[in-house]
């Protein structure tokens, strides 16, 4: 959390030890969030559409929990948000030439500073199984 707020990040919820309708309501002073990026799934995906804005967009990246979530759709109909499956392999696929664009602002981006990587630290190849638990810990 300490990243996103370094790297510009407005506000983070750590959502698994607060009442997440009620933080985002409070942050957003009762509008929910217009874009929601979830890489996750798992419990905690229908208590994040609940949080959505009117007109608000859901993106599914993954299911790094392991359990893809069940997302009742009379929620999309209430808050009028889309649900949206993001798969950048395929989509890469079947538009090279967009994802070469893509890859191309991106470079530039980094060359002129806008865009940065950032490198909490470094693991040897046999210490990959700690890495991934560090970042479970430090997300």
């Amino acid at each position: 959390m300490a990243a996103a707020l370094k790297a510009g990040a407005d506000e983070v919820v750590q959502y698994t030890k607060v009442d997440l309708k009620k933080t985002v309501k409070q942050l957003t002073k009762k509008k929910g969030v217009d874009v929601i990026f979830d890489p996750v799934g798992g419990d905690f995906a229908q208590k994040a559409v609940r949080c959505m804005a009117w007109g608000g967009r859901y993106l599914v990246i993954g299911f790094a929990a392991g359990s893809i979530p069940k997302i009742p759709a009379n929620l999309l109909l209430l808050k009028s948000c889309a649900l949206v499956g993001v798969f950048w392999g395929a989509w890469v696929k079947r538009n090279p030439m967009g994802a070469l664009q893509n890859m191309g602002e991106i470079a530039q981006m980094m060359q002129e500073g806008k865009l940065t990587d950032m490198v909490s630290k470094i693991y040897s190849l046999k210490d990959t199984w700690q890495a991934l638990d560090d970042l479970k810990i430090e997300g």
